[in-house]
């Protein structure tokens, strides 16, 4: 079966190509080229939107062994994706497992690209094409079928999180703390997490006007791209500001409440795309393992005296959070909520519920 399918290249804007083949939608394809290294959560990584614009390589060599969980939702939310769809533009792995065994299967990851019109591939050396990612920095490449050419792709110039927002407010649960979360391309696993800990959540999207609004606390979400394109975001938390109702971000969320506490961003090399991330605790020796998916980083050096670091990357020194000296606003670069990678962070949304009572 697998000899019969139909190969294609994946080409980096250096000029380097692998061939492989096709086990997903089979059409041509441009994006920015990232790798992950999670052994599992391949679900979960390939619906979160931060991967929008994205060709995902996993490190992990065989890939598909459980296959794609069925479809259902609790409180309006997928139960085992993090959110309605995938994300990322295609797939390219080393082995991919044909045979699929989990009590929780309900089909092929083959299957489920080719539904959501997501090219696939696999038999390419990925070790050899995540070494040249990690000597080179993150690259544009591109997947070509035989006589369907596309152009080079660059993701970072569009405004993502315009396209990974919803357009419309949504409300979850119905818990007796009101938290207002901003959608930049939010996971589901974060209202999760608000909601078992006895929020209601009001879900916004990007450019929402919330300066009337009524809520306890406030969450500004995940997201794709670079934050410098989220101006809009950052006038309206800049005003969030100067009140004393407790803020909480994650990734992107945790860079847009650096700008708009007057700090600067920037665009990282390589970037942090994995699922074992060591953090450090400012100023203590608590070392966290922690999954992250982001290409930007706050420049600590240009963060106002009212501010300060709150986790740092120990591989390299890279912002991991950041807090608010006197008033109960903080973020992290990570994602304490990631439901397929560690989840030894998740105290963190105790500590911002525990805020929102001492607020109230």
């Amino acid at each position: 079966m697998l000899s019969t399918l139909k190969k294609a290249k994946l080409i980096l804007e250096d000029g380097t190509e692998f061939i492989g083949k096709s086990f997903g939608s089979e059409k041509s394809i441009a994006g920015e080229v990232v790798f992950y290294t999670a052994m599992v959560g391949y679900p979960e990584s390939l619906t979160d939107p931060s991967y929008i614009g994205q060709i995902l390589v996993s490190t992990f060599p065989m890939i598909g062994n459980y296959g794609v969980p069925n479809d259902s939702e609790t409180d309006g939310v997928h139960d085992f994706f993090e959110s309605d769809k995938i994300h990322a533009s295609a797939l390219i792995i080393s082995d991919y497992s044909v045979e699929y065994s989990h009590w929780n299967a309900g089909k092929s990851l083959g299957q489920w690209l080719k539904e959501n019109d997501v090219p696939g591939l696999f038999d390419i050396d990925t070790r050899a094409l995540t070494k040249m990612l990690r000597e080179k920095g993150s690259m544009l490449g591109k997947i070509e079928f035989e006589d369907e050419p596309v152009e080079f792709y660059d993701p970072n110039l569009e405004n993502l999180v315009a396209r990974a927002s919803i357009s419309e407010p949504q409300t979850y649960g119905n818990g007796e703390y009101k938290v207002l979360l901003v959608d930049c391309g939010t996971k589901n696993n974060i209202i999760r997490c608000l909601i078992n800990r006895g929020a209601t959540v009001k879900r916004v999207p990007w450019d929402y006007d919330y300066s009337n609004e009524e809520y306890d606390g406030l969450f500004i979400s995940n997201g794709p791209g670079d934050p410098a394109m989220c101006d809009q975001t950052v006038n309206y938390l800049s005003k969030a500001l100067d009140d004393s109702k407790p803020i909480m971000g994650i990734c992107l969320g945790n860079q847009l409440l650096a700008r708009a506490s007057g700090a600067q961003t920037y665009k990282m090399k390589y970037g942090h795309r994995s699922h074992n991330q060591p953090v450090l605790l400012n100023g203590t020796n608590r070392c966290f393992i922690t999954s992250q998916n982001h290409g930007y980083a706050i420049d600590n050096e240009t963060l106002s005296g009212e501010w300060e670091p709150l986790f740092v990357n120990v591989n390299d020194k890279s912002n991991e959070g950041i807090r608010h000296k006197t008033k109960p606003f903080f973020s992290t670069q990570f994602h304490p909520e990631a439901a397929s990678g560690p989840v030894d962070t998740e105290f963190l949304f105790d500590d911002f519920m525990e805020n929102i009572k001492k607020s109230k």
